[in-house]
């Protein structure tokens, strides 16, 4: 795992601000809108003026590549990342800096997943596009489901490729460490916790005050592009895990500030 070191850094680096949405849905999610393909996705980030995301596809990562390869020349940067569902039905972010890291991380999540097929008419639409949003395959595997991994084990499956981990919309009913668990564990090794759009960092402490002790991110978890938020606001050298980290830290002058949403 990759590891920062703050005290080696200069304190003349040069920070940028990075808009960040963290949680984007592809067509490849079952549960996305058919909009959500590489090019209308990156001319919806860039009009509200996001010049990073993460693709977060529910236990995919095949539509990252296709997005970067839109976003290419546009100004915005493209994390890998990817949703996984924990057999606890906990949802996770996982980001990454490389698609080879990311790919690794795909090959253990497929060997977690259950061998069923996707029900389009229950579930949706799986559509695997190319960076323009042409049709390449469907993806047959059932991807709205959970994996064997246990919380634990994919906490420590990311951390090991290098990547983070930030537990998703905490403060939902469904899906979420404190609605499935009942709790967020003291002890787990996590970078962030997100809250959506439906409560702000003070509401959600205050409704739930274990969250003090974590950094909070807000995304609109965008399954449609009405949905982006762009709340986070970092301060970074460069869009980079470690970069993010360091940040959501609070360290070597980076920082993580979260706007006011209005939508």
């Amino acid at each position: 795992m990759t590891s920062a070191h703050p005290g080696n850094m200069s304190e003349e680096v040069d920070l940028k601000t990075y808009v960040a949405e963290l949680h984007v849905h592809t067509v490849v999610s079952p549960c996305a809108a058919v909009e959500m393909i590489p090019p209308l996705i990156v001319r919806e980030a860039l009009e509200r003026g996001i010049n990073l995301i993460a693709i977060t596809d529910h236990n995919s990562s095949a539509n990252v590549e296709a997005v970067q390869k839109a976003a290419q020349g546009s100004g915005l940067t493209v994390l890998p990342g990817m949703e996984v569902q924990t057999r606890e039905e906990v949802h996770l972010i996982c980001l990454f800096d490389t698609l080879a890291q990311v790919e690794s991380w795909q090959e253990q999540v497929d060997d977690h997943l259950p061998p069923a097929d996707n029900n389009i008419e229950f579930f949706g639409e799986q559509f695997v596009v190319d960076e323009t949003g042409e049709f390449m395959r469907r993806e047959t595997r059932l991807l709205s489901t959970s994996t064997n991994l246990s919380l634990q084990e994919a906490v420590e499956g990311v951390l090991d490729l290098g990547g983070m981990i930030i537990p998703a919309h905490v403060n939902r009913k469904a899906f979420s460490l404190i609605a499935n668990l009942g709790f967020v564990p003291s002890d787990l090794p996590v970078d962030a916790l997100e809250i959506n759009r439906h409560a702000s960092p003070g509401e959600a402490r205050q409704k739930f005050p274990q969250l003090r002790d974590f950094a909070l991110i807000q995304s609109g978890d965008v399954h449609h592009l009405n949905e982006f938020l762009g709340a986070n606001i970092f301060k970074v050298a460069a869009p980079t895990i470690d970069e993010l980290r360091l940040a959501l830290r609070g360290e070597a002058g980076r920082s993580l500030v979260m706007q006011p949403i209005t939508n």
